[in-house]
């Protein structure tokens, strides 16, 4: 049995997210550049529509940025019509980068 603590995104990354309109956007920057291949391969559009079951209802788009180390999400209709229109408590989406920070590296 293997007792060492499960690595998450949040071992190795950082995460920035932000809104335009009903589209979440979302970045997620490696700390250190050697780390940035295993973010790149386990960021795919799909793991993080996925990921967001529930939250994003449209289609995410996905740009790698290997300059910045970083790869950048957009995420349609995925809040709940936008900050003029939504009742919900993060009409930003602000804390989809905290919980994407959460997901597993060995999944």
């Amino acid at each position: 049995m293997n007792n060492a603590p499960r690595r998450i995104l949040r071992d190795i990354a950082l995460a920035r997210s932000g809104d335009k309109g009903n589209r979440a956007t979302l970045s997620v920057i490696a700390l250190d550049p050697a780390d940035f291949p295993l973010v790149e391969r386990l960021l795919t559009a799909d793991r993080v529509q996925a990921f967001f079951a529930g939250v994003v209802g449209g289609e995410v788009q996905r740009f790698v940025l290997p300059q910045l180390h970083a790869v950048h999400f957009v995420m349609h209709d995925a809040l709940a019509g936008g900050v003029t229109r939504s009742l919900a408590l993060d009409a930003h989406g602000k804390t989809l980068s905290a919980a994407i920070l959460d997901l597993p590296l060995d999944d």
